[in-house]
């Protein structure tokens, strides 16, 4: 029979085989988030096209060339997100939690649809770790911030990342630098794309993300931003870098970065890794002080920052790091005739519900020969086997699947409690034996 369909372009499954590393990186970035006083934020899916178009910019590309827009069946316009923040900010506002004590941080995990040519770490529907802070133009906030990231990098063990920083200034002194660049762009306008050519006239600072080969020539020469920031933005970039200083946290300065969404003012930052081909930004964010008053709420500094988590994987297989493996199975029953089968599936039961252990039993009819095979694959670390026999007599071998050895215990009253306790002295002493060993391979 002929597969109906397969997955759309740029997609992927996440199999219960790799699921395990996303349930690691998710769990690693949380725990870190919530050190730094971070609490999860959900929202939806689907949001209203015009947040987009007011939050992240009309003349970018995200929302030119790569939203998933549609019409609902009330003829609403409706988009799936293309990036969590807009949608972070408009849940705060309309939920009021913005008027809470300051700051209100939050971090969330959410998958994010943008249409573009799928390839190494970047897919059409991916999946995307965030935090945002509001209420603090203090530059140590800004630091703080970057810190978070680094913290989670750092704890995944991700090797080969630089830190790069910037400041774009605010809307005052930007619209200096905003003339600078339509003046130098407009002398090269026959020379740049036609997409270029549009934003010359509505925002020329999105020339410099173009990835057009040609415009991206004539971007490198173009006048740099930290050459027209005012007094009070310089004096805040740093303040941010004094604070990076001490948290010993290692920056270059790159004037060229501007981030791709037009709600970014004053600090912009990226984690880059040379890992999945050409230098590529495997977290990235800023400040975007402007934005929950152009979303409605009142006039309140912001930043944060989102870190792809199909790259962020991708990156640690690169780099071999270690992930959290799933835990095995802690017992395999497994069972021969009706009757025994019922009283490993009663046993399996009880153990699960009563002492919280991973416990298993034959499912599919086998024979004990397939199921002790069964018992190896899923790594089981115990395993014993109920017939007749020790259903007559109560009493059940356990085999500690690594060591080979068995005990016989009593399966009158009290037999659970027992056999629990002997599975953890059993991997207790396991362990120490492992410790033991790495001990003397080390002197």
């Amino acid at each position: 029979m002929a597969l109906l369909t397969s997955a759309p372009r740029g997609t992927q499954d996440v199999l219960p085989a790799d699921s395990y590393k996303w349930q690691y990186v998710e769990k690693v970035a949380s725990e870190e988030a919530k050190i730094f006083g971070y609490r999860e934020l959900r929202t939806p899916t689907f949001e209203h096209t015009e947040l987009f178009h007011r939050a992240v910019g009309d003349t970018t590309d995200v929302v030119q060339k790569e939203m998933y827009t549609f019409k609902d069946k009330g003829d609403r316009s409706i988009t799936l997100k293309p990036e969590g923040t807009a949608g972070a900010v408009r849940s705060l506002v309309e939920n009021g939690l913005l008027n809470d004590t300051l700051p209100v941080k939050v971090f969330y995990i959410t998958p994010c649809f943008r249409y573009e040519k799928p390839q190494a770490g970047r897919l059409r529907e991916f999946h995307q770790f965030g935090v945002e802070a509001f209420g603090s133009a203090n530059p140590v906030i800004d630091a703080e911030t970057i810190q978070v990231a680094h913290s989670i990098l750092t704890r995944l063990g991700i090797r080969n990342l630089s830190l790069e920083i910037n400041s774009i200034g605010c809307p005052t002194c930007r619209a200096k630098y905003h003339q600078a660049l339509y003046d130098y762009f407009a002398q090269r306008k026959d020379q740049l794309c036609d997409t270029c050519k549009g934003r010359l006239q509505k925002n020329p600072m999105r020339i410099l993300d173009c990835k057009n080969e040609t415009c991206k020539e004539i971007a490198a020469a173009a006048p740099k931003v930290l050459d027209y920031i005012c007094d009070d933005c310089r004096a805040h970039f740093e303040g941010v870098k004094k604070a990076l200083d001490a948290a010993g946290i290692a920056y270059a300065v790159n004037p060229t970065i501007v981030r791709g969404l037009d709600y970014y003012t004053r600090t912009v930052f990226e984690f880059l890794s040379n890992d999945i081909g050409s230098q590529s930004a495997v977290c990235a964010g800023g400040r975007y002080d402007g934005l929950v008053e152009e979303m409605g709420g009142k006039p309140l500094p912001a930043l944060g920052f989102g870190m792809g988590l199909e790259r962020l994987i991708l990156v640690m297989e690169r780099n071999g790091c270690e992930f959290e493996q799933p835990a095995p199975c802690d017992i395999y029953i497994g069972s021969m005739g009706e009757k025994a089968s019922s009283e490993a599936f009663r046993l399996v039961s009880r153990l699960r519900r009563d002492f919280g252990i991973y416990a298993e039993c034959d499912l599919m009819g086998r024979s004990v020969k397939a199921q002790m095979k069964y018992a190896n694959k899923i790594g089981a670390r115990f395993s014993a086997i109920l017939g007749e026999n020790e259903l007559e007599q109560q009493k059940l071998v356990v085999k500690n699947m690594a060591s080979g050895e068995s005990r016989e215990l009593d399966m009158g009253e009290g037999f659970l409690e027992k056999l629990a306790d002997h599975m953890a002295y059993e991997q207790l002493y396991n362990a120490c034996e492992d410790v033991e060993k790495l001990f003397h391979s080390q002197q």
